[in-house]
């Protein structure tokens, strides 16, 4: 392994590349990245990265957000298989007649989504800065929400706002079992439960902090003393500990009985991938022109007030 990550840095110098890693991918991948973090960062990276090459170790939307803001770049990713159950459950033809159904209303998409439902967005968000971008607009203004529907009615309750929520979630966050989560609270009395707001709404009601996986990790590392149950895609633990070798970290187990949440798309991608990618220089991100014109346009106006909030 050792050899291979040696290999994976001399195609970097060789190439001038970057590796970008969400969270949610392996240790390894992680620890060899150039910079690892969740949407919003991954993407503000991106933007103003000078490297020739950008490699994606995430998910096929990932790698897509980084060629709309990056079209002269050549943006690969390890497997173009790993794509994401949220982002399927919103096809860019059904969610064109609901926003044609809904006349009037602002569109704010979640990052998790194809380039084309992204050029149907008056505005991207990511769970990083979806409540503050929802709440930047008027409190009467009309608002659809996709394609996440737990983040959507979270954010609704927080705010008292009535967006109207596209029926999608992800496969992933839609696992976590609740009752086995009330177990572990009732064994661990005291800690501290960390849930991410894709999750069920019956979930988050268990938990004491709501956020993203950047906000999840910046809570524990605010108060490493505490012990953590946590309810997001397991991969995330391995910065979590990494940060706060001390602190107990319990996964939050999903239904099926595994130990710990993991999302299949994000595991697809290897070191042995990630060599093959640099070395080939594929697979290749390619987006439609003429979607990624429009595509760019609310991606950065999510940056810009982002920037602005100081997200």
């Amino acid at each position: 392994m050792e050899n291979l990550k040696e290999a994976i840095a001399q195609l970097k110098r060789e190439k001038n590349a970057v590796v970008l890693g969400h969270y949610y991918q392996r240790d390894e991948i992680q620890e060899i990245a150039d910079f690892v973090g969740d949407s919003l960062a991954l993407a503000q990276w991106a933007a103003r990265t000078e490297a020739d090459i950008i490699v994606m170790c995430g998910v096929h939307f990932m790698g897509e957000t980084a060629k709309i803001l990056c079209p002269d770049k050549k943006v690969l990713v390890p497997d173009s298989l790993a794509g994401c159950s949220l982002a399927d459950s919103c096809p860019a033809d059904r969610f064109s007649q609901f926003i044609k159904e809904h006349p009037g209303h602002t569109v704010i998409s979640y990052v998790n989504t194809t380039a084309a439902v992204k050029a149907l967005t008056d505005v991207v968000v990511t769970s990083t800065n979806a409540r503050q971008i929802v709440e930047s607009f008027p409190k009467d203004e009309k608002i659809i929400f996709g394609p996440d529907r737990n983040l959507g009615n979270y954010i609704n309750t927080v705010t008292g706002r009535r967006m109207l929520v596209w029926d999608g979630a992800c496969s992933v966050h839609e696992q976590f079992s609740v009752e086995k989560l009330a177990e572990i609270k009732r064994a661990h009395p005291g800690a501290v439960v960390l849930a991410h707001p894709e999750c069920k709404g019956e979930v988050l009601k268990l938990a004491d902090v709501v956020g993203s996986t950047a906000a999840l990790l910046k809570q524990a590392v605010a108060h490493p003393e505490k012990t953590y149950i946590v309810a997001t895609e397991a991969g995330i633990l391995y910065e979590m500990r990494k940060r706060c070798p001390s602190t107990t970290f319990i996964p939050a187990p999903p239904l099926d009985g595994s130990p710990c949440n993991l999302c299949k798309d994000m595991r697809l991608n290897t070191l042995e991938k990630l060599y093959a990618c640099l070395r080939d220089e594929s697979p290749e991100i390619q987006v439609d022109p003429a979607i990624a014109a429009r595509a760019v346009l609310p991606i950065r106006r999510m940056l810009e007030i982002s920037e602005r909030l100081g997200l």
